[in-house]
């Protein structure tokens, strides 16, 4: 099974972060919007899309990327985020936020089969003069559960 992942990580590096976990698992291409080409992609089996939450949406560059593909047959894809919300935020709002760009995937005939998202370092707005919020995250908890979703995507990505 080839793999890619297409990641935007614009600010602190959090999306990033999980991304290169998840390339590390699944020996992925880990890859920006810009190298995505409808060409290099028809070359994966399992592709990943993540950025971080804007607005409770992905990087509207990743969206557009998924509005440019073309419809496509067999392959497998899945959805990851980072946010700079509580946890508890992030669990109750991750369907919602990763609604669009599912909904995009499914069009194309991407058969989603997994979605993950997880706290990341936030500067923005007023966090900014109080030093940043989610200090540390993506952190070693995160990442370990990131791990785990990467192997059971192995798995899935089989079926």
């Amino acid at each position: 099974m080839k793999s890619a992942l297409i990641c935007v990580s614009t600010h602190h590096g959090n999306t990033e972060k999980i991304a290169r976990v998840m390339a590390d698992v699944l020996e992925a291409r880990l890859l920006r919007p810009g190298e995505a080409t409808t060409e290099v992609l028809s070359e994966f089996d399992l592709l990943g899309f993540g950025s971080g939450i804007y607005y409770s949406k992905h990087h509207k560059t990743l969206l557009n990327l998924v509005s440019r593909l073309p419809v496509v047959k067999n392959k497998k894809a899945f959805v990851f985020s980072t946010a700079g919300v509580s946890d508890r935020l992030v669990e109750k709002n991750r369907t919602k936020n990763h609604k669009a760009l599912m909904d995009k995937l499914a069009e194309k005939g991407f058969n989603v089969i997994g979605e993950f998202s997880c706290c990341g370092y936030m500067t923005w707005a007023y966090y900014r003069f109080l030093g940043g919020r989610n200090n540390g995250r993506p952190n070693k908890d995160d990442l370990k559960r990131v791990w785990e979703f990467a192997e059971s995507l192995k798995v899935k990505a089989q079926e």
